[in-house]
């Protein structure tokens, strides 16, 4: 079952660090000021942090879940996910993995530890 903006938002604000913004019409989260999630205006496509050395693979074994960012965005770690091809499990993995890409990495070791990941 696809997930919703509703429940990204549920667990992104629930991250140690991470806050949500409006800008421009966007949902954002940040930690800091980095963006390490956003949602497109109509809240069908999730940007999220991501590793540019796997982007690229990831769009082509999955092109109806992830596309690539904007060209002026292709500098980031960065990806675009269709919502309606996401599942729960795979929405956390991602969003949790987005997230510890911008906190330091004692914080993102804390946070597996204490959800039972390590």
């Amino acid at each position: 079952m696809p997930v919703t903006v509703d429940e990204i938002r549920e667990l992104a604000s629930t991250l140690p660090w991470s806050y949500e913004v409006f800008v421009h019409g966007r949902i954002k989260f940040r930690v800091g000021q980095i963006v390490w999630l956003a949602f497109s205006k109509d809240g069908s496509t999730m940007g999220c942090g991501f590793p540019k050395e796997f982007r690229q693979a990831a769009v082509d074994a999955e092109p109806e879940k992830f596309s690539l960012p904007s060209e002026t965005d292709m500098r980031f770690n960065w990806i675009h996910v269709h919502l309606e091809a996401l599942d729960g499990d795979e929405m956390r993995d991602l969003v949790e993995g987005a997230w510890s890409r911008c906190v330091p990495q004692y914080l993102a070791r804390e946070y597996a530890v204490a959800q039972g990941y390590l």
